[in-house]
């Protein structure tokens, strides 16, 4: 008969076995989206040069200026009237209209607009969810976190204190521009 001890040493070799291999995939998965999203920027730089190659007055480059400065040199000269679902989120710069920003992202700051504009402070992931109606489950709380940290980095919002967004300095209302 074996001894209890020697049974939960095997229970304990298995659940560190299982930690292990959960965190290699926890890792492996997490640098899933980086690279997908890289592949993505690639395949949407690509479409806008063929839209850029394909435009009617595209033969006419006597007239374009060459400047020293390439971070904008892929960024749609005139603002769409709609964003699209899963588009990317464009760096903020002064005069940006929101509608350079899918519906996911323009509610987000809509909600953060209209807490600041009744001066109520930020707003965590978990109240965002609340306040869309969306479930308050991990799942849910963990996407609205990825769509706010996105916004921080580009520009649009600030996290002053961990976990707490607020609308950036400059960032102003949904009229369009900021």
């Amino acid at each position: 008969m074996p001894s209890v001890v020697g049974l939960l040493e095997q229970y304990e070799l298995a659940a560190g076995r299982r930690v292990d291999w959960l965190g290699e995939e926890a890792d492996r998965i997490q640098a899933e989206p980086a690279a997908a999203e890289q592949e993505w920027l690639e395949w949407a730089i690509a479409r806008r040069r063929v839209d850029t190659v394909l435009a009617p007055d595209s033969g006419d480059t006597a007239g374009t200026e060459a400047t020293g400065d390439l971070r904008d040199a892929d960024a749609p000269t005139e603002p769409r009237d709609a964003a699209k679902p899963k588009s990317q989120v464009p760096t903020w710069r002064q005069g940006l209209a929101w509608s350079a920003l899918s519906v996911d992202y323009q509610r987000i700051l809509t909600a953060l607009a209209d807490r600041d504009r009744l001066h109520q402070g930020p707003l965590t992931c978990q109240e965002m969810a609340v306040l869309f109606g969306m479930d308050v489950v991990p799942a849910r709380v963990e996407a609205l976190r990825s769509k706010a940290k996105r916004l921080v980095a580009r520009g649009w919002l600030a996290e002053r204190q961990p976990g707490r967004f607020t609308l950036a300095a400059g960032v102003t209302g949904p009229g369009g521009a900021s």
